[in-house]
C-alpha cells in the first residue's frame, strides 16, 4: 500500500463522442465543471480530451487545452493533462504538449509505448473492423524528448505487456526524464490485453518489477469495470484510474459517481485518497 495515499485519476471523456458514451462532457464549461466536481469528490489527477463544440469532434489545438487546464487549475489543485492525437492523423502529435510545457501548464503527458489493434468482440456474428492504435518508436521518442525538455512526467498506457518492456527501454535513452507512471490497461469489451483478473495484474506487476522496479503504477482500461480488482491493486501499492473514458460503454454512472465509488474502495482497503500534493511528493 502506498504510504502517501492512493491516487485517483479520472478520465473525463475520451474520444468516443456522445453516441458511444452519452454522459461524457464535451463543452469547455462542462469539462471544467466536471473536473472541479471530481477533484472535490477525491480525484487528484484529471485527464481529458478537448472537443470542437460546434462539431462534437475532438480538437487538439493547444489553445483549447490551455484554456481548459488554466480554468481547472484556477479552481482546484489537481494534475490536469490532455490526450494526444491518433498516430496517422497527419498532425504533429506532440506539438500541443510542447506548447503547454513551454508555458508550464502541464505536469503529465500521454506517451504510449507501443501499437495494437483496437477491435471489439463479435456482434451479431460480425467482428468489428477496428483500427490500429499506432505508436511507432519515433513517435514515442518524440514524446519522451518533449517530456524531458520541460520536466513533464510520461503517463504510459500499458495495453500489452510488451509496452512495459519497450517503455522502460526507451525511457532509459533520456537521462533526466521524469520516471514514467505505468498504467496497466484492462478491458471487458475490447479484444486486446488482459481482462481485469488477479492473474493479469500479477503478470503486469512482476514484469514492471523486472523492467523498472521503482516506478509507480495504476490500474485502468477501456470498456472495463476495474472495481473488482481495486483492493488487490491498492494492497500491492498501486493506484486507480476511473471515469467515462474508461467505463463500459453506455454506463449510466457519472464521472463524479465513479470517483466517489473509487474513494470508497480506497477507504475500504485501508488507504486514503491522495491529494495532488501527495502525488507530486511521491514522485
Amino acid at each position: 500500500m502506498s504510504k502517501g495515499g492512493t491516487w485517483i485519476e479520472v478520465a473525463l471523456n475520451g474520444p468516443w463522442g456522445t453516441a458511444i458514451q452519452p454522459g461524457i462532457p464535451i463543452s469547455h464549461e462542462a469539462i471544467v465543471r466536471e473536473a472541479i466536481a471530481c477533484a472535490h469528490a477525491g480525484a487528484s489527477i484529471v485527464h481529458f480530451h478537448a472537443y470542437d463544440e460546434s462539431t462534437g469532434r475532438q480538437n487538439d489545438d493547444w489553445e483549447n487545452y490551455a484554456r481548459t487546464i488554466a480554468a481547472i487549475r484556477d479552481a482546484v489543485d489537481v494534475i490536469a493533462y490532455p490526450t494526444v492525437p491518433l498516430g496517422g492523423s497527419g498532425v504533429d502529435r506532440y506539438r500541443h504538449i510542447d506548447e503547454l510545457g513551454r508555458r508550464g501548464l502541464i505536469e503529465w503527458a500521454v506517451v504510449d509505448p507501443g501499437s495494437l489493434d483496437i477491435v471489439l468482440p463479435a456482434r451479431d456474428g460480425e467482428i468489428d473492423p477496428g483500427f490500429v492504435y499506432l505508436n511507432p518508436p519515433d513517435h514515442v521518442r518524440e514524446g519522451l524528448h518533449v517530456c524531458r525538455d520541460y520536466g513533464i512526467r510520461p503517463s504510459y498506457a500499458i495495453y500489452e505487456p510488451g509496452f512495459t518492456r519497450l517503455g522502460a527501454l526507451l525511457a532509459a535513452e533520456y537521462p533526466g526524464l521524469p520516471r514514467p507512471v505505468y498504467r496497466f490497461m484492462f478491458s471487458d469489451q475490447f479484444a486486446w490485453g488482459f481482462p481485469p483478473e488477479p492473474y493479469a495484474l500479477d503478470a503486469h506487476v512482476r514484469l514492471l518489477g523486472a523492467c523498472d522496479a521503482a516506478a509507480s503504477w495504476m490500474i485502468a482500461g477501456l470498456g472495463v469495470d476495474i472495481e473488482p480488482l481495486a483492493a488487490e491493486a491498492i494492497g500491492r501499492g498501486g493506484h486507480l484510474r476511473v471515469g467515462l473514458e474508461d467505463a463500459r460503454f453506455g454506463t449510466e454512472r457519472t464521472n463524479v459517481q465513479l470517483v466517489e465509488a473509487a474513494v470508497r474502495l480506497v477507504q475500504r482497503a485501508g488507504s486514503r485518497p491522495a491529494t495532488a500534493a501527495d502525488v507530486r511528493a511521491a514522485l
